[in-house]
């Protein structure tokens, strides 16, 4: 579905100002700066216009209030002798301001002592949007309607019917006054929505807000989003061209996050003026919302996804087939019917289990193809009895075929015999006290474990022919089909419907997944983790296997997956 360029109602672009609940507060201090400076707040509550609440209350600051500062505001030593203590006063304020959008005049200063008083008392901080009248008062008056923008100077200008007189609830009552009336000013510039006004507070510019409209008509529903844009490619052919790709829950509110100052990254900023439209498609679940944002990326390469644009860049480690076999770097799984064993998420990975390799079972490292009767010239690890010479013939092809088998073993089925041929080397390093060889020895070894748990994830479910799982969540079971590694249909039985019914359905309704090469998947390798992931989590029932699904006794992950009682029978 593509958004069109139509003026969207309030409720679909975010949350309309007049719904909004404002928490509007003002603090007296002693002007000291230190702890416990707090003297008196008062706040407001207003939605909509009106008032739903005050909070007024003197503190104890626990020190002296200055002479001037008792002549500005009227509060002296004498009148917070008997009042609360700032301690006693918070939870009560951040109980009255939870769920509002704090309000003040210079809310950095009143917005600082509370979030200091917060950590003081150890207390959580809600982390609220803040809105400064100070700040939007810059933004939307002009220079030759008011002098400065001081509390005083706006309740004048917008007449308020209090006037500020350095006490917290009569200055908080009057700043409400002043968010009135700068609020109607951004509203006759088109800001009708929190998300506008933080946007004119955060200076996004008028060209990005005007884009909201791309928002329009989206579901709110999870799923992909796409912005795209109609470019001229170097032909001088006008194309339609993917920008970026996302997921979200909500596809409607996020898509329209992007025109406000909730989107703070420049790459961003710069592909929403890009863009001519959006598109999106609604996923069942959020796995397959994963896949399909993998697979969108994947095909179209977006210049501003920083991730998974290069999925083809693998590197697996093959044990060649030959008299004398070596291992070998290469970056995909042939058809040779080879051994192969990752992948590996960059080439030092393979490099390092390479090494850890030629530690533990002396398999030759020299690249030469070797004959079964025939000498070759010795290499310097031979000479230095490193290696056991199968170019001098010193090994038979047979004793040598032992050592391969150990290898593909260790890589195979259990990397534990591999960790412990290393140990006499890692102890002698250590009581030599070459400790950064040992380091290097250990990141090796534990590179090695990481990518064997890595390769049999991957490599069972490429060898799965089927396998249909569930997940109960609020609203029904999630269901998904997986052939070889690749998501090939997902579904969500709602809550009355039944479960299995659904399965089937999802089965018939499937797509065909071609055996691939193994131990390589069907699907991108980050498809398949992503599916693994699903499948390990507690709860995941399976309702149909065909083949197996399984890790050697101690590769597997630590979250199995436990059949349940059956689906819909809890």
């Amino acid at each position: 579905m593509t958004a069109t360029a139509v003026q969207p109602s309030f409720s679909e672009l975010g949350t309309p100002l007049s719904q909004v609940t404002f928490c509007v507060v003002d603090l007296e201090t002693t002007g000291s700066g230190g702890d416990d400076t707090i003297t008196e707040i008062g706040a407001v509550k207003v939605q909509g216009g009106q008032v739903l609440g005050e909070f007024q209350t003197l503190v104890n600051p626990n020190t002296h209030i200055p002479a001037l500062i008792a002549v500005l505001t009227g509060i002296t030593d004498q009148l917070v002798a008997g009042a609360p203590k700032l301690a006693e006063v918070l939870p009560g304020f951040l109980e009255f301001a939870r769920g509002c959008v704090v309000v003040a005049h210079n809310a950095r200063f009143d917005v600082g002592f509370l979030k200091r008083a917060c950590v003081r008392f150890d207390y959580s901080w809600p982390n609220p949007d803040v809105v400064d009248t100070v700040a939007l008062a810059r933004q939307v008056l002009l220079r030759d309607e008011v002098p400065n923008v001081k509390l005083g100077t706006l309740a004048a200008y917008f007449h308020t019917t209090t006037t500020p007189n350095h006490r917290a609830l009569d200055d908080a009552r009057a700043t409400v006054e002043v968010l009135h009336g700068l609020l109607e000013r951004v509203g006759n510039l088109g800001a009708d929505t929190l998300e506008d006004l933080l946007g004119y507070l955060n200076r996004v510019s008028p060209e990005r807000r005007a884009k909201r409209t791309l928002a329009k008509g989206l579901p709110d529903a999870p799923g992909i989003y796409q912005f795209v844009a109609d470019l001229v490619d170097g032909f001088g052919v006008r194309r339609r061209q993917v920008l970026y790709v996302g997921k979200s829950r909500n596809l409607r509110k996020r898509v329209a996050s992007y025109f406000t100052a909730a989107e703070t990254r420049p790459r961003m900023d710069e592909m929403v003026r890009i863009a001519t439209g959006v598109e999106t498609v609604v996923c069942r679940t959020p796995l397959e919302a994963d896949v399909l944002e993998l697979r969108l990326i994947a095909a179209h390469s977006p210049r501003y996804n920083r991730r998974s644009k290069f999925p083809e860049r693998q590197h697996w480690l093959k044990l060649t087939d030959e008299a004398f076999p070596r291992l070998s770097l290469v970056r995909q799984v042939g058809e040779d019917g080879g051994f192969y064993f990752g992948p590996f998420r960059s080439r030092r990975s393979a490099e390092q289990v390479m090494l850890a390799v030629w530690d533990a079972y002396g398999l030759r490292q020299c690249n030469t193809r070797l004959s079964r009767t025939r000498p070759s010239p010795a290499c310097a690890l031979a000479e230095m009895g490193r290696c056991s010479a199968p170019c001098q013939l010193l090994v038979t092809p047979e004793d040598y075929a032992v050592v391969a088998q150990r290898v593909r073993d260790g890589l195979a089925v259990d990397v534990g015999p591999l960790v412990e041929a290393s140990r006499p080397r890692l102890r002698s390093l250590i009581e030599a006290q070459r400790f950064e060889e040992a380091g290097e020895l250990t990141s090796r070894l534990e590179t090695c474990s990481r990518s064997s748990l890595r390769f049999h994830r991957l490599a069972s479910l490429a060898a799965c022919p089927q396998l249909v799982a569930a997940y109960r969540v609020p609203e029904g079971w999630e269901i998904h089909v997986v052939r070889y590694g690749r998501l090939a249909a997902a579904a969500l039985a709602r809550r009355g419907e039944v479960p299995q019914q659904v399965a089937r359905d999802a089965v018939a309704t499937a797509e065909w997944v071609a055996p691939p090469t193994a131990p390589q998947p069907a699907a991108t390798i980050e498809e398949t983790e992503r599916i693994a992931d699903w499948l390990e989590r507690p709860g995941v029932r399976l309702i149909e296997i065909d083949g197996e699904w399984a890790w050697p006794a101690r590769i597997g992950p630590s979250a199995t997956v436990r059949l349940g009682p059956p689906l819909g029978r809890e």
